[in-house]
């Protein structure tokens, strides 16, 4: 048994035990044994999977020999690898974080059962993962949709609470049924020996034409609904304003990610797209989920809605990742399909760490002041400051600000965006080309929801009383924030070290490596044998600093950069870390010329000028609801909120008192998606009820007998 192997059993293990622990302790413990069970077992697993991913020698483990099933099984490869370390990246802050945050429901709802699901919860999501057939993969796929429910809808006096929990699993089951339908499909149409995932892969070779459509759009539309793409956005902001906040940053970490394994492993490993199309449908999907998550993201005042919106924001830039690396893969171009492949899983990454850095600033901000309304915020920043600065750093990660991670991987999307000069075909050209505007838009909009979420959140006067009397978190609450923001900051800065290793998870799938396009070799001049990288091209980028750290510096460089090609010879090139260079010392230059300049003045403080006024109360200042007006006017033809309440106070007749207005935003793709298919779900049941209705035993009987044939003639074909 190999080491990866051995870590990833004493992971299982830990898991079991602490599940069974949690349902014997008493409740006062149940916080601390968490965290350090549950931190022992995401170590244990970030072991695992790290050995897996560097070196590329995974396991495989045999359950159970069935009959008809065959073969049930786990095992690792890199792919599944990187899944792993990214969901132990995230459960175990989650874990470290809840014992102080739990503390909140002693005495009112059981921590046993909350410590018993989170544990299982842990294991059935890492197993789901793991799964190396269709029957082990579905199996933890569900036990861990109802386990997401339970957790979600935790605080089950509420119902608001459970109803978000319902929506939940019956949207991502809807979804996973319809991609279990198409990979049973594969598996009956391409003459499978067996359901594991490398008969599936052999099946998949031989299957075409009109059934490869059909497996394609039933598993990416089916996976897209965990992902939280269009159409199938609805449950995030309904799911995480509820949820605690350790399981918020599960579900925005983790979960969300689940539906893009699925659509990855499914469409780029087991069945690989095979037209322009089918790529194209990924991409435009994912534009449009971006646009819509940013909008609604920026006009939204309660801050875990506003967060759960962001998810389907930056999923939608994930799936426009995938969807350009498709179109090139399909085009015949390896190096590009390679590209658009990393940079989606950078930026879900990315968006895994500085997502749940955010929830658990905004769980902490939730537990101290008992709202998550911005517009009853203000002046945090000086009662929690090490709160505020990790959520600053959140909130500039996300709004890909560098030297953080955010910057990185939307730069590369936009970049990969910009090589379809390459394609043949005007259309799709287009289509990149409208996408892109899209992407750029979505981009610029999350600046201003950021701005807005750390300004009217940490800055300012505090506008009401909870938030005067916040206090800062314990160090139990502050450490994982730490962890979370140090990764920001270094997957912002090491861009050269990530790419190599992402590109060794894609290289399988898109038959071509993007490392030495991406990343030269300027710290070991001759070791690419690519013409591209040599002579004067080179000289000019060393000549500028491309070399800066060579000698002391592992790796090949600090300077992402791609030189183009013939249909588009634009080169592009960044590197965070000079980046990062040349503001430190522009900030620290500024500072000494400032202070020899102020040397000889001498300082007096007096009252802030406040325009005549006695004092300036908090109802004078902007809140979070102001800030994102002009957005919410611009796009009102999408938003088409509806009034709920329009009041005018007037003194006789002339001299206007007080102005109320109060209106919702139903969600678009609530309009545009579910309520229609409610709609229809509603028709159908009701006519299907008719026969029982109706009380005539013949009609009933009648439409059993159809329902029969039907099913025997589908049999039959």
């Amino acid at each position: 048994m190999t080491v990866p192997a051995i870590f990833f059993l004493g992971f299982v293990t830990l898991c079991l035990l602490g599940s069974v622990a949690s349902g014997f302790l008493s409740e006062t413990r149940i916080p601390a044994v968490l965290a350090w069970t549950a931190s022992l077992a995401s170590a244990s697993l970030l072991l695992s999977s790290g050995a897996v991913l560097l070196s590329g020698t995974g396991f495989q483990f045999q359950l159970l020999q069935l009959p008809v099933l065959g073969a049930l099984g786990i095992g690792l490869d890199r792919l599944s690898a990187l899944f792993l370390i990214i969901m132990s990246l995230v459960f175990l802050p989650a874990s470290i974080y809840s014992s102080g945050y739990l503390r909140r429901y002693e005495g009112r709802y059981s921590l046993r059962l909350y410590g018993m699901l989170y544990h299982l919860l842990l294991a059935t999501t890492a197993l789901t993962i793991a799964g190396s057939d269709l029957v082990t993969f579905l199996f933890n796929w569900r036990l861990m949709s109802v386990l997401c429910l339970l957790l979600v809808g935790f605080e089950h006096r509420k119902r608001k609470h459970v109803d978000a929990g319902y929506l939940l699993l019956s949207m991502t089951e809807a979804g996973v049924l319809a991609a279990a339908l198409g990979l049973l499909f594969l598996g009956g149409t391409g003459g499978a020996g067996g359901l594991d995932f490398a008969s599936l892969r052999a099946a998949g070779t031989t299957v075409g034409g009109t059934a490869q459509w059909i497996i394609f759009l039933l598993t990416f539309f089916g996976f897209s609904i965990k992902a939280g793409l269009i159409p199938g956005a609805s449950w995030l902001p309904r799911a995480h304003p509820v949820a605690p906040a350790p399981v918020s940053v599960i579900l925005s970490g983790t979960i969300l990610n689940l539906g893009i394994y699925g659509i990855v492993r499914v469409n780029l490993d087991l069945i690989p797209v095979r037209s322009v199309a089918q790529g194209l449908v990924v991409l435009i999907a994912g534009s449009l989920t971006a646009i819509a998550g940013i909008l609604y993201a920026t006009i939204e005042p309660d801050m875990k809605r506003m967060l759960a919106h962001s998810s389907i924001e930056n999923m939608g830039i994930v799936a426009v990742g995938l969807g350009a690396g498709m179109v090139f893969l399909v085009a015949h171009m390896p190096v590009l399909a390679a590209m658009g492949f990393v940079v989606a899983l950078y930026h879900m990454t990315n968006h895994s760490l500085y997502k749940s850095l955010l929830f658990l600033g905004a769980g902490g901000v939730d537990l101290r002041m008992g709202t998550r309304d911005m517009d009853r915020m203000g002046g945090l920043l000086r009662v929690m400051p090490y709160t505020g600065l990790f959520f600053l750093i959140g909130a500039l990660s996300i709004a890909a600000l560098p030297p953080f991670n955010g910057f990185v991987s939307e730069w590369l999307t936009l970049q990969t965006l910009l090589q379809s000069t390459a394609l043949g075909s005007t259309g799709v050209k287009v289509a990149f080309a409208l996408c892109g505007a899209l992407v750029a838009l979505t981009v610029a909009l999350a600046v201003t929801c950021f701005v807005k979420a750390f300004g009217m959140s940490f800055l300012g006067m505090p506008r009401s009383e909870g938030a005067k009397s916040a206090r800062e978190l314990p160090h139990s609450m502050l450490w994982p924030m730490g962890l979370l923001a140090g990764l920001c900051l270094a997957l912002g800065l090491g861009p050269t070290y990530v790419i190599p290793v992402l590109d060794t998870v894609v290289t399988p799938l898109a038959h071509g490596s993007v490392t030495e396009r991406l990343v030269p070799p300027f710290f070991a001049l001759g070791a690419s044998g690519d013409a591209v990288y040599s002579g004067k091209f080179t000289q000019d980028f060393r000549e500028i600093g491309a070399q800066v750290g060579r000698g002391f510096l592992p790796g090949r460089g600090l300077v992402v950069l791609h030189p183009g090609g013939p249909q588009n010879p634009v080169v592009f090139a960044m590197s965070p870390a000079y980046t990062a260079l040349v503001l430190v010392m522009l900030l620290a230059g500024l500072s000494l010329i400032v202070r020899w300049i102020t040397r000889r003045r001498t300082v007096r403080r007096v009252a802030v000028w406040d325009g005549g006024l006695r004092g300036l109360s908090p109802d004078m200042t902007y809140t979070a609801t102001g800030f994102s007006n002009p957005v919410r006017v611009v796009f009102q033809g999408i938003f088409r909120p509806i009034i709920t309440e329009d009041t005018r106070e007037s003194i006789g007749g002339h001299f206007r008192t007080a102005i109320k207005r109060k209106q919702q935003e139903p969600f678009a793709l609530d309009r545009l998606f579910l309520y229609p298919l409610v709609t229809v779900v509603r028709k159908a049941a009701a006519l299907a009820a008719r026969p029982h209705q109706s009380g005539r035993v013949n009609s009933y009987t009648a439409a059993v007998l159809l329902t029969l044939l039907v099913v025997l003639i589908i049999n039959g074909l």
